[in-house]
């Protein structure tokens, strides 16, 4: 999904949540424009949203070439791809700017974090304020994809462990959502090639990284040069406060540099080898 082929076989990942983690084979830590409704005050101001799809012919599919790990979309547009993980914060003020902005998003959570109780502590000094599990991230209206059941460094872990791990997942959000999820993003961008077989075997299409990801404050961390957005980009979030306030910060940086928003999904289709 963007600037050229980005698509790392072989990478260095930081995880928005853990320090980066190095690999044997590479491992890591529109149709038309939509004018959108003005959401209530707090939320992103109401500018055209175009819809998150490619264009015909702006994405060349992909050889086949073992398993697919992306970390940007090869095209030319300046267009960007918002992917959430783990699931603590489920913000009813995020959710509404979801809906009423139709921005496309990719959801990434885990069974923990989604079915957590009240005040469970949730990492990083602060506590799980969500409630509504799993109704809330099916309501998003959003692609929900696999990023494992408990959210452990698959490196530790031996392929019968990482299939229970990302095939539970699957068979979750299929059993919740109603759609088998496709894509896998493992927990701190850690792997290897074991990795690759248990997502292959789980059935996912591909594994997601990413090329920057966004902080408090909606401040982005790159990890490309020149440390600015390149058209492709995937911008890694997580679920934690202050998830409205800072997702409408983010939409708001990103629009005034001239990015919209893709929908990873879609992008993902013309990109990736059609299933054998």
């Amino acid at each position: 999904m963007r600037r050229g082929l980005s698509i790392i076989l072989a990478a260095l990942v930081l995880s928005a949540c853990s320090a980066p983690v190095a690999a044997p084979p590479p491992e890591a830590d529109p149709p038309q424009a939509v004018a959108r409704p003005s959401g209530p005050a707090g939320s992103p101001s109401p500018s055209p949203t175009p819809s998150g799809l490619p264009a015909p012919g702006e994405v060349t599919r992909m050889k086949r070439d073992g398993f697919p790990v992306i970390s940007s979309v090869p095209t030319k547009r300046k267009v960007v791809f918002l992917t959430i993980d783990d699931g603590w914060e489920q913000d009813p003020g995020f959710a509404r700017i979801i809906r009423e902005r139709g921005i496309p998003i990719t959801v990434f959570p885990t069974r923990d974090a989604v079915e957590a109780k009240g005040d469970q502590e949730a990492g990083q000094g602060w506590k799980y304020i969500g409630a509504g599990g799993w109704p809330y991230f099916k309501d998003l209206g959003v692609a929900i994809e696999n990023h494992t059941l408990t959210h452990p460094d698959l490196r530790t872990l031996g392929l019968e462990a990482q299939k229970a791990e990302i095939c539970g997942a699957a068979k979750t959000i299929d059993r919740h959502i109603g759609r088998a999820p496709e894509l896998f993003r493992p927990p701190f961008g850690s792997w290897n090639a074991t990795t690759l077989t248990a997502a292959a075997e789980c059935g996912m299409r591909a594994m997601v990284l990413w090329t920057a990801s966004v902080q408090t404050n909606a401040r982005i961390a790159y990890q490309t040069p020149g440390k600015k957005l390149h058209p492709g980009d995937i911008l890694l979030l997580h679920f934690r406060p202050p998830l409205e306030k800072d997702f409408t910060r983010l939409v708001r940086k990103v629009e005034r540099r001239g990015f919209s928003f893709g929908d990873l999904g879609a992008y993902l289709d013309r990109l990736l080898p059609a299933p054998s």
